[in-house]
């Protein structure tokens, strides 16, 4: 099974240009949208006999410093766990809104990577869990799409001496999914027909591949891409030297480079898979090793290059 390669854009529009309020789900900065909000405030009630401002703000969040909220939205202060209470309840946000806020502020106040990693994985799989109870993907979508789960026990089919029992494959995944959680995962292998389970043997072996569904739901794409970047961050603390392989490349590219550059990932993606089906056909594997490639901007582009 190869793993989806979805690219992924966010819209760089500024809220504060809409009639609507800022959705804070649209957001990986807190201080953006703080500023985004004040000034979507500031812009509905312009006309007013008392225009929004910085002290509004702080009485409705119960604040005393009528200029808290610039100096959040500056950086020159971080929110305390007390004071994002008290500054989602003056955007107005619900519990499950005030929940995410909290998840967004730990993530960008987290120094330390391993810290800073761990938060994005907790806001993703929430933003994930809310877009669902509101209804807002097709579930049959969400359905065809396995999560790591069923990656790896789908690539355990592959491996030498695996029975697929869920106490078995839980020690084989290292207790890092329950067993109610791989049973789940299995279950749906074996109806979407990715894994076909002998009737007289029960023995389960590979079946055919189904086709991901091309209109996945980014959010979706973002969990599943952020749970495998996590498994590689907790390799990097638990695993020996010996037994994995990190490196990492700093390249100054233009933009056509880095379009070339893209090609040939996929298409080196494309080949390793080809080559370790052909492999398997041939023996089991020993064990089930995740590949993950990155490729992504950490500078902003020079202005006027071409001046």
């Amino acid at each position: 099974m190869e793993n989806p390669a979805i690219v992924l854009n966010q819209n760089p529009e500024n809220s504060a240009t809409s009639a609507l309020p800022p959705g804070l789900s649209e957001y990986m900065d807190y201080r953006l949208f703080l500023a985004d909000f004040y000034h979507f405030k500031k812009t509905l009630t312009r006309h007013s006999v008392r225009p929004y401002s910085y002290a509004i703000f702080s009485a409705a969040a119960d604040i005393k410093s009528p200029n808290y909220l610039k100096m959040i939205i500056e950086g020159k202060r971080n929110l305390s766990p007390d004071m994002v209470a008290k500054f989602a309840k003056a955007c107005g946000l619900n519990k499950s809104q005030t929940e995410e806020f909290k998840l967004l502020v730990f993530f960008n106040q987290s120094d330390d990577p391993a810290d800073r990693n761990y938060a994005l994985k907790q806001l993703s799989e929430y933003r994930m869990d809310q877009k669902i109870k509101l209804g807002e993907f097709d579930r049959k979508v969400l359905e065809k799409v396995p999560n790591w789960i069923g990656w790896i026990i789908y690539a355990l089919a592959d491996q030498a001496g695996v029975t697929f029992q869920p106490s078995q494959l839980k020690e084989l995944l290292r207790n890092k999914a329950s067993e109610s959680e791989i049973s789940t995962a299995l279950e749906n292998l074996i109806h979407s027909g990715e894994l076909v389970k002998d009737p007289t043997t029960g023995a389960i072996g590979k079946g055919k591949p189904t086709e991901v569904p091309e209109e996945i739901p980014s959010a979706l794409v973002r969990k599943l891409q952020m749970q495998l970047m996590y498994l590689g961050l907790e390799s990097l603390y638990q695993d020996q030297p010996n037994e994995r392989e990190f490196g990492s490349l700093t390249l100054s590219l233009s933009a056509r480079e880095f379009e070339e550059l893209k090609f040939k990932l996929r298409q080196m993606r494309k080949s390793l898979n080809k080559d370790n089906s052909i492999a398997r056909l041939a023996e089991k594997g020993e064990r089930v090793y995740q590949l993950n490639l990155q490729l992504f901007p950490v500078t902003n582009p020079s202005k006027n290059i071409n001046a």
